[in-house]
């Protein structure tokens, strides 16, 4: 006996499935063979996708929201396609594009119709992906380039730290048992050595000007 299976990903654990699995209520597949997955498209190793192929028989159908969700770039997708129709031999179904449908068509000249557009519309996917990495590395160059700052807030140095700094310079305990005393790895401890070194030396600089100004 034939299955109809719906297939759902999520890029995150904070993205809504909800969408998609009403679209496949409507389609009238049973919730039992619905499976899920919440990984990246850059993090093809999908635990619940390989399940489904492994169950996936011929005459089966696999429906999908949209192209996008059998693979992250224009050749995996074809690839995926490849696997389903010819090797697996079972119908694909996107909920999205009807033209998309091996189930309704499934002599030579639908089968090639659905191959023509799936092609032509991977294609695009992709390109649009692409020219949307472009624009954001080019908003992330100009942002840099006015001085915006990106990634975490630097830790700010506590309270302690001049104390601990005064007794690693006489060689009381080393860098790394200097961050341990502080709760912060070794490389805080020497990033935070060295901006206290730098403002000491502007303060040093400061006070000299001062006295020389005062002299005159």
């Amino acid at each position: 006996m034939t299955q109809t299976y719906g297939y759902v990903r999520v890029s995150t654990k904070e993205q809504n499935e909800a969408r998609q699995l009403a679209a496949f209520d409507v389609a009238g597949i049973l919730p039992e063979n619905i499976y899920l997955d919440k990984r990246s498209g850059a993090d093809f190793d999908r635990t619940q996708y390989r399940r489904l192929l492994r169950r996936l028989k011929a005459g089966d159908t696999l429906v999908v929201k949209s192209i996008d969700r059998l693979g992250r770039n224009y050749e995996e997708i074809l690839e995926q396609w490849r696997i389903i129709t010819r090797e697996k031999r079972a119908a694909i179904v996107v909920l999205d594009m009807p033209l998309l449908d091996t189930g309704q068509s499934r002599d030579l000249t639908g089968t090639l119709i659905a191959d023509i557009v799936l092609q032509l519309l991977s294609y695009v996917a992709q390109t649009e992906r692409e020219f949307i990495r472009q624009r954001q590395a080019g908003g992330i160059a100009a942002a840099k380039a006015r001085g915006v700052r990106f990634g975490r807030r630097a830790t700010a140095i506590p309270p302690e730290f001049p104390a601990v700094h005064a007794q690693w310079l006489r060689g009381t305990f080393n860098s790394r048992a200097a961050g341990a005393r502080l709760g912060v790895s070794q490389t805080t401890f020497l990033k935070w050595a060295h901006l206290w070194g730098q403002q000491s030396e502007l303060e040093t600089r400061y006070c000299e000007k001062k006295q020389e100004s005062c002299k005159k």
